[in-house]
Parts: structure tokens; sequence; C-alpha cells
């Protein structure tokens, strides 16, 4: 009996892993990213195609601790004076994009769908309310997550989840079934549960760790950094927040901690994991029975709300100084609905503020919408690139030089100017127009091209180049770049400039003959500049150098065999080296420097 228990626990566990493991790679080989793999693994075997799983919603809300987990991540990257900082973006722009696409999206329910006012306003306020979890997978893969726009997406995503605590409180107020829950006394237990947080995080999380490292029990660590996740989290909803703020704000506690990294290191495979299966359940929840009889209202409703919102996005991105090119961007992760949405929808329809069969088509709009993200990302990285103006840039073709270097940024030039002194016959591409034209005012002669096209390769030379260097600064392409030049271009020794260990790591077991990390060697030479400004002997400062250049190449040898590394570009703690002497006084440093 007990064997059959185990069956059929273990069973779903199986069928799930199974759909991920063959739907993601297929989906990534195409282009097409991860999320929109999962999502579709989930309608395959959910209860609408194959039917392996009767009652995906369970599986929704357990694997809602994905999205807490990715948020608690994502606070530990941001310190308190970080998010202060941050303060105009979140209240100024996200404030500002929510209310402009709310009211558009409630207009649009009104007068061309004919809806109610009150349902009109409930299924614009839920569709505003953009999906966390997509937008910062999507942020996540592609590397934007520290740029500058990867800030102002995260600010107004921040801004949205705070916005479901006023949009509950409304709906409760709206409702004829329970108008005396919420309204100021949930704010007041809203704003109180935030301050507990707060103050808790501010004295007891430092030295509650630090009573679990005594210990020495790596497993401690990893049950308190889970503890102090899932205890943020359900303080928040038990106060009428959601799960994902009570854990970002968690996250943002534990920033300036000194076990931030262990901490951070414990939930990333439950994190990555438990992400998957959110977007596995979305997928799943999809009822393609409502689809069926629904299709015309649930085609227009999808197509209006996504363009309406659009429009909304990119208005409030240009007033807010956005490129066009940053608008668009912009605009193409946010046109979407959220995981939020159908928390509102629920409360909504248990309110009796709409009826089921509302909240079951708006839902599924919001699911659709969701899936279709990916699609929209990739046409409007691609609508961007063909918009690109060429005058005055002549594109790569039939070029023969001995190097072939893809990139020409603040790396690619100045790497290039070592060859171009002793002859070395050059060709150079780069895929941003404006580069090349300035490039050009100096003499450089730079082709316009992408290197991520094998097209490209061929017409740049690569065939016959006998030595290729990638000097591009996009993680994602620079990987795509090798897996190209390695599988169709093998004898051309292949150089490549990585963005940080973790990138180092991945490029070395592509098998490239030489990386270097962009920072590494001028990081070296500030540290050894420092010695000579404390008047170190040429010696010593040689024989330090050399020791750290020892001993990082060793770690990241061990890294690379082991898989060890946690994903930081940091140095891993090694013996300490015998001190150097340092003179004491300005006549000894002056006589002694090298």
């Amino acid at each position: 009996m007990a064997a059959e228990g185990l069956a059929h626990t273990i069973g779903p566990a199986v069928v799930l892993m199974a759909a991920a493991v063959v739907a993601v790679p297929i989906f990534r080989r195409l282009g097409l990213g991860s999320v929109l793999g999962y999502f579709t693994a989930g309608a395959l075997v959910g209860p609408s195609i194959l039917g392996l799983f009767e009652d995906p919603s369970m599986i929704l809300h357990f694997s809602e601790l994905g999205v807490v987990m990715f948020l608690f991540v994502i606070g530990l990257e941001l310190r308190p004076q970080k998010l202060w900082k941050m303060r105009g973006q979140i209240f100024g722009l996200g404030l500002a994009q929510v209310l402009i696409c709310m009211a558009l999206l409630t207009l649009t329910g009104k007068f061309l769908f004919n809806l109610a006012w009150v349902p009109a306003f409930v299924a614009g306020a839920g569709f505003v309310l953009s999906s966390t979890a997509v937008i910062m997978s999507i942020l996540q893969e592609r590397g934007e997550l520290a740029e500058p726009e990867g800030q102002k997406s995260v600010s107004i995503l921040l801004f949205e989840d705070l916005m479901i605590v006023p949009l509950l409180a409304l709906v409760a107020f709206l409702s004829p079934v329970s108008r005396v829950e919420g309204g100021f006394e949930g704010f007041v237990i809203a704003v109180g549960a935030v301050a507990l947080l707060i103050l808790a995080g501010r004295y007891l999380l430092n030295p509650f760790f630090a009573l679990l490292a005594r210990a020495r029990a790596r497993e401690l660590l990893s049950a308190g950094a889970l503890l102090i996740v899932l205890g943020a989290a359900l303080l928040m909803e038990a106060s009428g927040l959601s799960m994902a703020m009570g854990a970002f704000l968690a996250g943002v506690m534990l920033s300036g901690s000194s076990y931030r990294h262990q901490i951070e290191s414990d939930i990333e495979p439950f994190r990555g994991l438990l992400m998957g299966l959110f977007f596995l359940a979305v997928g799943m929840s999809l009822d393609l029975q409502i689809v069926i009889a629904q299709w015309p209202l649930l085609i227009a409703l999808l197509a209006a709300y996504v363009v309406v919102k659009a429009i909304g996005i990119y208005t409030v991105a240009r007033a807010f100084g956005a490129t066009n090119h940053a608008a668009l961007h912009r605009t193409s992760m946010f046109a979407q609905g959220g995981e939020f949405a159908f928390v509102l929808y629920l409360a909504a329809s248990q309110g009796g503020v709409i009826t089921e069969m509302e909240s079951a088509v708006f839902s599924t709009v919001v699911i659709l919408s969701m899936a279709l993200t990916p699609l929209l990302i990739i046409l409007a990285d691609r609508l961007l690139k063909e918009n690109v103006s060429l005058d005055g840039v002549e594109a790569a073709r039939d070029l023969k030089g001995q190097v072939l270097m893809i990139g020409f940024g603040r790396f690619g030039q100045v790497a290039s100017q070592v060859l171009l002194s002793k002859g070395v016959d050059v060709s150079m591409i780069e895929n941003n127009p404006d580069r090349i034209r300035e490039a050009g005012k100096f003499g450089f002669k730079i082709f316009y091209g992408d290197g991520t096209r094998l097209d490209i390769l061929h017409h740049s030379g690569a065939q016959s180049a006998e030595v290729i260097m990638v000097c591009v600064d996009d993680r994602k392409a620079s990987n795509q770049i090798v897996e190209l030049i390695k599988a169709e271009f093998p004898m051309a020794k292949l150089l490549v400039r990585s963005r940080d260990r973790g990138h180092s790591i991945e490029l070395i077991r592509a098998g490239v003959d030489y990386e270097i990390r962009e920072t590494v060697e001028s990081a070296f030479l500030m540290g050894a500049e420092g010695l000579n400004a404390l008047g170190c002997s040429s010696g010593d400062v040689e024989q330090a150098l050399e020791d750290v250049r020892r001993r990082d190449a060793e770690r990241l040898i061990e890294q690379v065999q082991g898989d060890i590394f946690s994903g930081r570009d940091r140095l891993i703690t090694q013996p300490t080296p015998e001190p150097l002497t340092v003179p004491s006084s300005r006549h000894e440093r002056k006589d002694q420097r090298p």
C-alpha cells in the first residue's frame, strides 16, 4: 500500500519533469524561449488535451512559491539605499503606467465590449498587473536585469505588486456580499505588517543567521533561508499583501548581510525549479472548452487589451524620456496580464462583483497574453533591428581578413589597435550603425553585420580567417556566436571576451581557445598600482600579481571541472599569502618605488 501511495505521488512529478525536459529545449532551440516551452508543455499534459492532471489549480498554488523565491532573489540584489534611489521610478513611472493603462482598458471594456462599468474596471485592472514571473524570467534570460532599462522594469513590477492591495480592498468595497471587509482597517494591518517585517529584518535576521552559522551545518542555513522566505510571504499574505511582496522585502532586508551570497546559492535551485512548475501550472489552467466556446470574444478581448495596453505603456515610456527603441522594447514585455490578475478575478467572482463566466473569460485572456509575450518580444526585436537606419554604412560581404573581429565596442576598439599596429589584415563587423559611423570618423573601416547569423559569418570571411575574436558585450549573443563558430568553422582559433567569471566557465566548457574577463587584467593592474603607491618594491608587486593570477586560474579550473560555481564573479577565499613589507615613511616609499 505504501508503495502504491508513493507511486501516485511520484508519477505526476515524473510526467511534469518529462514534459518540461522535452518541450523547453525544443522551444529554446527554436528561439522562442523557455517560458513558452513551459506553457506549451503544461497545456499538453493538462485537462484540456491529454488530461493527465485534473486539478491544475492545486499545482498552481504550490508553484506560486517559485514567483515568491524569484522576488526574494531580486530583493537580495537591491540594497535599501538603492531601492530608495529608485523611488522616483517606482512611484512615478510605475504609477503613471498603471493609472493610464487602467483607464484605457476600462474604457475599452465599457465601450468596445459593452461591459458594465464595474466588470469593465475589474477586467482592465487585472490585465494592468503584468506578469512578474514572465518578465523577470525574460530579463534574467537576456541578461538585462542589471541594465538601466531592466531596473525601470523592476520598478514598474514592484509598483504593480503593491497595487494588488488597494485593488483587492476596492473589490471588497464593491462586493454586495462583504462590504465591511478591507477598507481602512485592512490598510492599517498591511502597513503594520510591512513595518514589522522591516524591523525584524533590521534587528533579527543577521543574529539569526549568525546563530545558524555557528552550528556549522550547511543544511541549517538552507532551512533558515527557506524559513525567512516563506515566513515573510505568509505574513504579507495574512495582512492582505502579496506573498511575492513579502519575499521581496525579506530579500531587501538581507541584501546587506554577510550571508547574502550563501543564502542566494541555497535558494537558487528551489527558485528555478518552482518557477518552471509555475509556468507549467499556468499552461495547464488553460481551459480549451472555454476557448472553443468563446473564441471570437477571447480573440477580440486579447487583441484589444494587448493593443490598448501597449499604447498606454509606449506613451508613458516616451513621456518619461525613453528612446523609441527602449519604449518599444518595454511595451513588448509589459503588454500582457499577469498572475495577480487571477487573484483579483477570483476575489471579484467570490464577492459577486463579476460572474464566474466573466472570471473564466478574463483569466483565459490573461493566460493567452502570457503565452503570447515571448513571441511579441521576438517580433519586436526583429522589427527594431529591421528599422535601424543603415545610411552611410556598408554591409559585410566577401571579406577576407586574416583575423575576423566581431564587435567594435570599447573592448574591440582597444584590442584591434594591437593587431593593426603590426599590419595584420583585420575584418571587423558590428551591428550598431551609429558606432560604425563614429568609428569611420577616426579612419576605421567597420562593416555592418550580426555575428549570431551564419550567413553573415560566411560573408565576413569566417571560413578563411585564421583567428576569430568575439568582442561583443552581450553574453547571450556571445554564446550563440561561439556555438556557431565551433560547429561551422572549427579550424579558426577562437578568442572570446567574457562578461564575468560565470561566463568564462561557460566559454571554457564550450571549447574556446582563449577567453578573458573584460575587467580582470585592468583590476589586477589597479591592485598592483595600489602596491606601487604604498612603496612596495617591483619584485614584491610582480610576486603578488603572479600569485593572484595563479590562484585565480587554479580556482577557475576547479570550477570548470567540478561545477561548484555559484554564479557570482567574486574571488573565492584561498590560503593567505605571506604579507608584503610596506615601507612606513614617505622617504622610504620614495626610494623604493619601482
